[in-house]
């Protein structure tokens, strides 16, 4: 049976999970540490009692040995195998010559964090996109908790420096190897880098200084925009952390594809029905676009799909005056009924050209059609 169990000493049982060990850990912590308990003469020793079991605890390597054998790895210098890694492991030797590299990162990431960024798809039709629009938005974040305004700790509450670090949020240690001695720092396991302790943490954020939140805001979409335009929005994301800066919101945009209109970067596009005699003699015919219907001269001899160009009423450049083209491509449309007059003077144009065409009056092309073979 081992000496010391470490488990009761946490107050979680033996198969708790990593995050069930550090919760135990942190809310003992808070509890026993000697600048906030009120048994002031046996805090020390809780607090020391503690911090030995969460170091063991917490890490994987260190857990299984002390659930297999009872107690703690040694971790001196009677580990380190010179015909092989012992019980040290490689992970350990990396420490002891790169602790140093290691630490400052560490303690790069307890100090300010900048909160993270946040997207939002925003869909608009192919007319917003033209013109332009301000649109209402509603998305979710984590915020700063208004209660705490981040600090975590229950207004009133005492915060104290962190009695294991110094206030500093990293604990160095020294360690004895055959090539010397090596420190290390990591992040202080009792304040989580912060340097400092909340007796009572905050009700409405749990300690954590932030909590999600609920945003509504305008933002405006400018003229010419294409799918896949991204507009930022600074200072609109996730609550830093540690006194870090607010992320920015960035608002991704699609456009709706269109039932009458086609987009080719700025050029829009259209077709349009004209008659045979508009075609063949030219004529100027009214088409639509996104800015409303526009005039278009059809010139004499026009064949069915050709692509005529209305300069500069396309869509408009985001970052200037410039404006792209609207194409209106040609659609040849053949009338389903004629007057017996509209048919008369077919049949005597198509004569003069040579086309042969049917004649037959509709009578007898019934007839015809009755008459057997």
């Amino acid at each position: 049976m081992p000496t010391k169990d470490y488990y009761e000493t946490l107050g979680v049982a033996r198969n708790a999970t990593g995050d069930d060990i550090k919760k135990a850990y942190r809310r003992l912590a808070r509890k026993h540490h000697p600048d906030v308990a009120e048994d002031k003469a046996n805090a020390e020793r809780h607090f020391k009692e503690i911090n030995e079991a969460y170091e063991v605890l917490s890490d994987p390597r260190k857990r299984a040995h002390y659930d297999r054998f009872g107690t703690a790895e040694d971790g001196g210098v009677g580990d380190f195998g010179f015909g092989g890694f012992g019980a040290t492991g490689f992970g350990d030797i990396f420490d002891m010559f790169f602790g140093d590299v290691r630490s400052a990162a560490q303690s790069r990431q307890t100090g300010p964090q900048r909160g993270a960024d946040l997207r939002y798809d925003l869909e608009i039709t192919l007319e917003e996109a033209f013109s332009g629009v301000t649109k209402q938005i509603t998305f979710g974040h984590l915020g700063q908790c208004e209660k705490c305004k981040g600090t975590g700790a229950q207004p009133g509450s005492l915060v104290v420096p962190c009695g294991r670090c110094g206030g500093s949020g990293a604990v160095r240690t020294a360690r004895q190897t055959p090539l010397g001695q090596f420190v290390t720092q990591t992040t202080c396991a009792v304040c989580q880098g912060e340097g400092q302790i909340v007796s009572q943490p905050c009700d409405a954020c749990g300690g954590e200084g932030r909590r999600h939140l609920e945003r509504t805001l305008s933002v405006t979409v400018p003229a010419g925009v294409d799918n896949g335009s991204r507009i930022r929005i600074a200072g609109n994301g996730e609550a830093g952390t540690h006194g870090g800066p607010v992320g920015d919101l960035y608002v991704y945009l699609t456009v709706k594809p269109h039932a009458r209109f086609t987009r080719d970067g700025m050029d829009t596009a259209v077709e349009t029905p004209v008659s045979f005699p508009q075609a063949a003699l030219g004529a100027t015919v009214t088409v639509p676009s996104l800015e409303g219907d526009l005039s278009l001269y059809i010139p004499p001899g026009t064949q069915s799909g050709t692509t005529l160009h209305l300069r500069g009423h396309g869509m408009p450049s985001v970052r200037g005056s410039k404006r792209g083209d609207h194409r209106v491509t040609v659609r040849l449309v053949v009338p389903q009924k004629l007057s017996r007059r509209q048919r008369e003077i077919l049949e005597e144009y198509a004569r003069e050209g040579g086309d042969a065409v049917d004649e037959r009056s509709f009578l007898e092309r019934v007839k015809d059609a009755f008459r057997p073979e």
